[in-house]
């Protein structure tokens, strides 16, 4: 049975030189790596034969606007012959804004990480086909960030006055 303790030592093990901590809450493994390393360690806990982790289930982003590294790409991924979800987080720094894709590693990653560049303006090396999705190409703004203005942006469409 796969274990969080079972992953952890597969890490160390693969990566002896990786900087990561990790986190373990009601059962759920997260771990959080420099996202110099993702595509890297995406790669091995898909590929390793005793871990399994074919499903890229969600990646999304945080934004905690006021801290260095402003955004926290997160994934969450699930081995299917385990029944295990495992959450990846890396940090991006506001004046990079890029992390590698790992569109390479799961196809399924390819709409997913088009999702958050859209809504909150990190870059992925290496896309296939980074572009909006939701957003017109020339729209300067990114939703779901924190400084995004809460009533819309200036100029913008607006909603009919009641008469």
């Amino acid at each position: 049975m796969l274990s969080a303790e079972i992953i952890l030592q597969k890490i160390k093990e693969q990566f002896p030189g990786f900087n990561f901590t990790h986190n373990l809450y009601r059962d759920e493994l997260t771990i959080t790596f420099n996202k110099e390393n993702i595509v890297e360690v995406c790669r091995f806990l898909k590929e390793d034969s005793e871990l399994e982790f074919r499903l890229c289930e969600d990646i999304t982003a945080v934004d905690w606007a006021k801290r260095k590294n402003r955004f926290t790409v997160v994934y969450h991924i699930f081995s299917l012959k385990h029944n295990y979800r495992l959450v990846l987080k890396a940090d991006v720094d506001e004046s990079e804004c890029s992390i590698d894709s790992v569109s390479s590693v799961w196809k399924t990653a390819n709409w997913q990480e088009r999702e958050v560049y859209d809504m909150y303006g990190i870059t992925f090396n290496n896309h296939p086909d980074l572009r909006r999705m939701y957003m017109p190409e020339d729209f300067e703004y990114h939703p779901l960030r924190k400084d995004f203005p809460l009533m819309g942006i200036p100029g913008s469409l607006s909603l009919p006055k009641k008469s």
